[in-house]
């Protein structure tokens, strides 16, 4: 147990400042999900939105620093890589 009062704080800033990282961490995981679901269904039209929504919040994320710079930038590009394959066949 901390000594310090200051420590208690940081102990109580933390709690909530985790629980939303694992909730937009969870969230990013669920719109991929969704994204390959529609890919592997064969629905363009409906992965190019999901794909704009799903970029946006992976750049969020990586700007609120929830997710590393180089882990945002290499989903976004694998993702979009299977856009433009599934574009293809």
């Amino acid at each position: 147990m901390p000594i310090k009062k200051s420590s208690y704080k940081d102990i109580r800033r933390s709690e909530p400042r985790h629980m939303k990282n694992v909730s937009t961490k969870h969230e990013l995981k669920t719109l991929a999900k969704n994204f390959e679901k529609l890919i592997s269904d064969k629905k363009q039209d409906e992965a190019k939105k999901t794909i704009a929504h799903l970029v946006s919040k992976i750049d969020r994320a990586a700007s609120k620093g929830i997710i590393k710079k180089n882990t945002a930038s290499r989903k976004i590009s694998r993702l979009m890589k299977k856009l433009s394959l599934s574009a293809k066949t």
